[in-house]
């Protein structure tokens, strides 16, 4: 594993951590697929979301290759107690080391390994890997988003009337709207929030929306990846993320082109 020099860095020129964080996705991931197929014991933590051996395996890797390939750099997973010192540091490594294990355990396919590394609370190297379904996204700041290789770009839809939306179906409810009228959307549902924010970049689904508290480890992945693939991601109240602070909890997601997110911020109720 190439172990990088700790320096400066403006929000440039992070290719080098970007293929470190590449490969040590990929191993975990395959890793976790391995595990999967073997048999894997599963339990629900004490805030009731479930976590299982191959959560803690996989977090276990990605902190060994990240923090030795990167050194001096700070860690946050959702898996890990987090670590205060990191939170004075510039570099901080954001994981998910399993996103969606109800689904990995369920043997759905809708899970992934996810990283990003921030500066300064902002993402500037992203992955992650859908080994079920053989999709590696990508993206370094400045150096777009990819799929398999594939460059990415989210849709170019300006209006949600007949948008395709990532999300529960509830967010049709005529509460969650000014007016009381939802516009005429359709619904798709993942499980991982991370590969909700993929399939805006692919421009598979044209905006991606989730209420309630998300935490650091759910967005930062999937953020870098929809901006560089030319969209925008915000929280519920219109503003843009920054992670690593005192609090890891977000207060919802809202991702796609800037026009949607717009429209978005208009009709929603915000307080929903």
């Amino acid at each position: 594993m190439q172990v990088l020099e700790t320096r400066k860095h403006d929000a440039s020129g992070f290719e080098a951590e970007h293929r470190l964080l590449c490969e040590a996705v990929r191993e975990a991931g395959e890793m976790a697929l391995k595990m999967f197929r073997a048999g894997v014991d599963a339990w629900d933590k004490r805030d009731g979301t479930p976590v299982s051996e191959a959560d803690l395996a996989v977090d276990r890797l990605l902190a060994a290759r990240l923090l030795e390939g990167l050194p001096g750099s700070g860690w946050l997973s959702e898996e890990t107690v987090r670590d205060e010192e990191s939170r004075s540091r510039r570099l901080v490594w954001i994981v998910d080391p399993i996103d969606g294990t109800s689904a990995f355990v369920a043997g759905t396919g809708h899970w992934c390994v996810g990283a990003a590394l921030t500066l300064d609370g902002k993402p500037v190297a992203a992955a992650a890997f859908a080994p079920e379904q053989g999709r590696f996204y990508e993206a370094v700041k400045g150096g777009g988003a990819r799929l398999n290789g594939d460059v990415l770009k989210v849709s170019d839809r300006s209006g949600l009337d007949g948008a395709r939306i990532v999300a529960h179906k509830s967010v049709l409810s005529r509460d969650r709207w000014r007016g009381g009228h939802a516009p005429q959307m359709t619904c798709a549902m993942t499980t991982s929030l991370i590969l909700r924010h993929c399939l805006v970049a692919t421009g598979e689904c044209d905006a991606t929306i989730a209420f309630g508290q998300k935490s650091d480890w759910d967005l930062a992945p999937g953020d870098l990846i929809v901006c560089e693939a030319g969209g925008a991601t915000r929280d519920m109240t219109g503003q843009a993320f920054t992670y690593n602070r005192d609090s890891t909890r977000r207060t919802g997601l809202m991702a796609g082109p800037s026009a949607l997110l717009d429209e978005l911020g208009e009709r929603l109720h915000i307080s929903s």
